[in-house]
């Protein structure tokens, strides 16, 4: 997949700061999304120690067949900070996306996009960095408040957080948690929320989450 050069990598707090406040504003909201989604790319990353595994996970969004998949190992790129997680995981992400042999119609983080104190998580940076389509959908919440979606599955209420919307609790399986779906970049949130719900036919978190999940892990592990 080909994909620009990585700029220089923030050293400090402030400089990764300085970087996501004049990144979020490139973030594109007005695009519909693609016109159609046919292959999606489930992005993970897990941790042992000082080590890290980056997962990336193409599914065919029709059958869910894997169609191709890639792990890099790796060290975090930057030391924990609450809002700055984005700045550990992407270089090792960018990479596992560069080696892939297909170009993904949409990227699906493990984490957030817009429902993020700066309105700049994971899948926003993640998709203006590399100009593709991107969609967070994140196992808690991390800001705003919702009510309790219906118990049903397709059920979903409004994520709101200064009385903006950015991002939707969304049932994935009759009478289980909510996930938290919001928008990256160059997507709409009902688009994120369909897709999020063909990927989720059998389990709360979708298949491209579950995936690279395994597979990340499994890098570590050796199991």
């Amino acid at each position: 997949m080909e994909l620009p050069d990585l700029p220089s990598w923030p050293a400090t707090v402030r400089e990764a700061e300085a970087v996501q406040d004049r990144l979020r504003t490139c973030v594109d909201l007005t695009s519909p999304g693609p016109a159609s989604v046919r292959t999606v790319a489930g992005l993970d990353v897990a941790y042992a120690e000082d080590r890290l595994a980056a997962a990336v996970v193409v599914l065919d969004l029709e059958s869910l067949d894997v169609v191709e998949e890639i792990v890099v190992l790796d060290r975090p790129s930057f030391p924990y900070v609450p809002g700055l997680f984005a700045f550990r995981e992407l270089p090792a992400l960018i990479e596992g996306l560069r080696r892939l042999d297909v170009t993904p119609d949409l990227l699906i983080c493990d984490g957030h996009g817009l429902a993020h104190p700066k309105r700049f998580g994971l899948a926003c940076h993640l998709g203006v960095l590399i100009g593709r389509p991107a969609i967070g959908v994140g196992k808690t919440r991390l800001v705003g408040a919702y009510d309790e979606p219906g118990a049903d599955r397709g059920s979903w209420s409004n994520v709101t957080d200064d009385d903006e919307v950015v991002g939707r609790a969304l049932r994935t399986q009759t009478g289980v948690r909510p996930i938290f779906v919001s928008v990256g970049h160059r997507t709409d949130l009902e688009t994120a929320c369909d897709v999020t719900l063909r990927l989720t036919p059998r389990y709360r978190l979708p298949e491209s989450t579950r995936r690279a999940d395994r597979l990340s892990r499994r890098a570590l592990t050796g199991r």
